[in-house]
């Protein structure tokens, strides 16, 4: 089956994930954001195939994702860092790690913890207000059309039930 692109979309979710919808690219990010960047070294974490390793991180170096660096000469050898683009993908990896772990970790609890440097304490990303960091839900926000919104295939219109929660 031939896959679709959405890079077209207007929905910057769909663009979003036309690059990081599949398990293997959140696993890759997951390991180089977590300092595991050596091809072979995320080929033995993630136990993917060196084929589907290659072209996803090469994929994630053409979208400026990743940049691929030397790291020894005799034989060439590189390793994967993540750009600020990448390292953007950080607190998106940390809110699904947070469903992950609500809904889907064993029995004795998350197989990880997220540890702030910063305050010495562990915790969970808490995704919140930019203005007044009241935490955001589904049931306190709304949609509304941005200046790059448009209709069509795989983006969402405001129709009469999500514009009646437009506030005035």
């Amino acid at each position: 089956m031939t896959r679709i692109p959405l890079t077209d979309v207007a929905c910057s979710i769909a663009r979003a994930t036309d690059l990081f919808g599949d398990a293997w690219t959140a696993l890759i990010m997951r390991d180089v954001l977590t300092g595991i960047t050596r091809f072979e070294d995320l080929a033995r974490d993630l136990g993917i195939s060196r084929k589907v390793l290659a072209a996803r991180l090469a994929r994630l170096v053409e979208e400026d994702v990743l940049v691929r660096e030397p790291y020894q000469r005799h034989p060439p050898r590189d390793h994967y860092r993540a750009t600020d683009k990448g390292k953007e993908l950080y607190p998106v990896l940390l809110a699904l790690m947070n469903w992950g772990d609500r809904w889907y970790a064993d029995p004795a609890g998350p197989p990880a913890r997220v540890h702030h440097l910063a305050c010495g304490r562990d915790t969970t990303a808490v995704p919140a207000c930019a203005h007044c960091g009241e935490p955001l839900t589904v049931d306190n926000t709304t949609q509304l059309p941005g200046p790059g919104g448009r209709t069509g295939p795989g983006t969402h219109v405001l129709g009469p039930l999500l514009a009646a929660r437009i506030p005035d």
